[in-house]
């Protein structure tokens, strides 16, 4: 078609015309209209002309010698790469049968001789009218058919994306009660088989029902009103939640809003939680060897002194008393001296465990704090409690009979016992706690050891 802009000319316009007089009649009032005009004598020169370049509308005579108007259009018609180019006849025949053929053969108009310049243009711009409409709907289908493609492709590649995903993925739409405008449940818009399979469903079972609320209630029924929050806040959400499905059990989510609803990422963490719960296990295991004592498998020094701290604050909160007994077995060194290390260690084991048969409470601590020395750590216990824990102690390691050749105590293993007890402060240390039952134990010894004194 015309290159030209159609700012420079109305058109161009090739007439085909054996008589000169009607070219140079019609070229020069169309030429001064603002058309541009080519004009030629014969038929073949029209084909040849229109081949090198393509007129916007042909104006064709029919009588012509050698080839006459007709076979020209039937020529042009055959041809497709010039069938568009529209044609108008321009004739002096008149009759019925003429106008018939040359509509048949595919003109878009007829106009007989002699003609009226003002009628030629007129059909004429009318026709460039329809030919530039018919270029912008050309044109508007070529952006339709290239905006389906680029739909087509985009929703080829979702699918595909949705299909080979090792995530769930699904969009809901909130379905609201009709009265109060509240989100009672959510339609399953897309679902990908990840999701389809985690809730042993086929994807056609779930998209378009109304079912996560009840889903949801076979895994967390608080987690809907969450997603309830996503849609009417627009602020994301992102958890773990355990549900248990094949051999997976532990999953992480990310909704955000997508319109009246949201869209959902569900990925499979199980092997993830897993390792993290199994190294939660390990470090509590070693924080627990951390703190035990590797002889007497009772807590070390370390665990007593991280419990004294975390009760003193908890009693100081509470106003309870907190009550610590040190004991030291009486003699040791002698006895080890005499019976050997191997000995002494059975024997420092035999009163851990006599230790932990006596204090049994939940909140209660037996823990090794020396070489032979022990601490027994008693929350919300008065110092008459602590008095009473003392005695039965006492009691019982006499009871033991542990033979001690060398002790001038008794000829058995025998322990002394301070107790201290105070109702916690924040303004004062725990180690006063300590330094008045060391001195407490201190004065047991003094007084001839096989007993317990008292430091408040």
């Amino acid at each position: 078609m015309n290159p030209d802009s159609e700012n420079q000319n109305k058109g161009n316009i090739l007439i085909v015309d054996d008589l000169l007089e009607n070219l140079q009649l019609l070229s020069e009032a169309l030429l001064k209209l603002g058309f541009t005009v080519r004009s030629v004598t014969s038929g073949r020169m029209a084909l040849k002309t229109v081949k090198v370049k393509p007129p916007d509308i042909i104006l064709l005579d029919i009588k012509m010698p050698e080839m006459d108007g007709y076979e020209v259009c039937r020529i042009l018609k055959a041809d497709e790469n010039l069938r568009s180019i529209p044609v108008i006849f321009i004739s002096a025949l008149d009759d019925v049968f003429d106008k018939v053929t040359a509509f048949n053969l595919g003109a878009i108009d007829y106009i007989t001789k002699p003609f009226q310049i003002e009628e030629v243009v007129a059909r004429l711009e009318n026709q460039l009218t329809i030919q530039r409409q018919q270029r912008l709907l050309e044109q508007e289908n070529i952006k339709r058919k290239e905006a389906e493609e680029v739909l087509y492709q985009s929703r080829a590649l979702l699918a595909s994306v949705l299909n080979s995903s090792l995530d769930g993925i699904a969009a809901m739409q909130a379905v609201r009660n009709p009265e109060t405008g509240d989100i009672k449940d959510f339609r399953c818009l897309v679902v990908n088989p990840v999701i389809a399979r985690a809730f042993q469903r086929t994807r056609e079972e779930m998209i378009g029902k109304l079912m996560l609320k009840k889903l949801l209630k076979i895994i967390q029924p608080e987690i809907f009103n969450s997603l309830v929050k996503v849609v009417e806040t627009g602020n994301p959400l992102e958890r773990d939640f355990y549900y248990e499905s094949g051999d997976s059990c532990w999953y992480h989510f990310i909704a955000v809003k997508l319109g009246d609803g949201f869209a959902i990422t569900i990925r499979d963490i199980t092997e993830r939680k897993n390792i993290e719960l199994a190294l939660q296990e390990a470090n509590q295991k070693l924080q627990e060897l951390a703190n035990q004592d590797g002889l007497t498998h009772i807590a070390n020094r370390r665990g007593f002194s991280e419990r004294l701290q975390a009760e003193w604050k908890r009693l100081a909160r509470e106003n309870q008393p907190l009550t610590l007994i040190l004991l030291d077995v009486d003699k040791f060194k002698l006895y080890n001296d005499y019976y050997g290390h191997l000995a002494g260690d059975d024997c420092l084991l035999k009163i851990a465990q006599t230790l932990q048969k006596i204090v049994r409470r939940p909140a209660d601590l037996v823990a090794r704090y020396g070489g032979e020395e022990f601490a027994i750590l008693l929350p919300n216990t008065s110092l008459q409690g602590g008095i009473q824990v003392a005695q039965k102690i006492q009691q019982a390691i006499n009871d033991l009979a542990i033979p001690h050749a060398q002790s001038n105590v008794k000829k058995i293993v025998t322990v002394s016992l301070g107790i201290s007890s105070f109702i916690p402060n924040l303004e004062m240390q725990p180690d006063i706690l300590i330094g008045n039952a060391d001195k407490a134990l201190y004065k047991a010894k003094e007084e001839g050891r096989d007993r317990f004194s008292i430091n408040s």
